[in-house]
């Protein structure tokens, strides 16, 4: 194992904004991988991993100072699934942190690169677009057990912090703040959000409040958005959840899902970086269709203003 960063995520934080990669998934694409598959990027873990390594490369040489694993869609029962047993399917989990590791090590070994294991929702399991709705018909309980063993799983990787992402829903988010308590590793807790409110349709304001006064939680905010949607939430996190808050929103195009394609033009641009940080913005990278040319032009945005 490649050694972790010598400062906590939390202390970094503290000092001021850290880059996030962009989206993997794109990146894979750019790199000619075939993700037509209900396991989406997390296939490549046991198909081909140098592909992974080398796409975490990408963003580390754009700038990325935190790195978020290939684990969104990785779930026991979705590589069941495909015929894999529990014993390989937690060797393919915990091969998604050392990936990041390992790329980080390669291309900045005298720099700290934070790694986050990704823990996508229930949704990403479903592969059927239901994490843009929430409300799967669970009990927050029954969601619960569903994330704590992948959760146990990648904590034995040693990850620098576990990213609750993409969450479409209060309850949901309730019971991976749960599956998380204990563990020993710092979470940051992203909703998937629209007009303000969760794809559940409740309140970003209740929903970032879920996570105040939990020292566990080292940043609150939004991903796998329009970038107008994160203008908006990032202004209500400091004051609903007051924690640092994490911004990595899609690059504004539409998904068609009947055609299978992208739409629109991107509007994430890096200029957005300033009002963000000024509204408590720490953990600031892309999401869906955004690659390392992005996050080196917000990179360099980060770095030319004030901490």
């Amino acid at each position: 194992m490649t050694p972790a960063p010598t400062v906590p995520l939390a202390d970094a934080l503290a000092r001021g904004p850290l880059v996030l990669d962009g989206g993997l998934s794109n990146q894979l694409a750019a790199q000619g991988c075939d993700l037509s598959d209900a396991l989406w990027s997390a296939r490549l873990l046991a198909d081909d991993p140098g592909q992974i390594e080398e796409a975490h490369a990408a963003y580390v040489r754009a700038g990325a100072q935190v790195l978020i694993t290939s684990s969104y869609q990785a779930t026991f029962e979705g590589f069941a699934r495909r015929g894999l047993g529990r014993q390989q399917a937690a060797e393919l989990l915990r091969r998604s942190v050392e990936l990041a590791r390992s790329a980080a090590e390669k291309e900045a070994p005298e720099k700290d690169v934070w790694v986050a294991a990704s823990v996508g929702p229930y949704g990403a399991f479903l592969a059927d677009g239901s994490e843009y709705r929430g409300r799967y018909g669970l009990s927050t309980a029954e969601l619960e057990r569903f994330h704590r063993p992948r959760i146990e799983t990648l904590v034995e990787a040693e990850p620098d912090v576990l990213a609750l992402e993409t969450v479409p829903d209060v309850a949901e988010a309730e019971a991976l703040l749960r599956a998380v308590a204990g563990c020993g590793v710092p979470v940051w807790l992203s909703y998937s959000a629209s007009g303000g409110r969760t794809r559940a349709g409740q309140s970003l304001s209740e929903a970032f409040a879920l996570a105040e006064g939990n020292d566990q939680v080292v940043a609150v905010g939004v991903n796998c958005c329009t970038p107008a949607d994160a203008d908006g939430a990032v202004r209500l996190v400091a004051e609903a959840a007051r924690k640092p808050v994490v911004v990595y929103p899609n690059s504004g195009e539409e998904w068609d899902a009947a055609a299978r394609s992208w739409t629109g033009e991107p509007t994430f641009t890096a200029d957005r970086v300033t009002a963000w940080r000024e509204a408590g913005a720490r953990l600031v990278g892309g999401c869906c269709r955004v690659g390392p040319d992005g996050i080196a032009a917000l990179a360099r945005a980060l770095d030319a203003g004030p901490a």
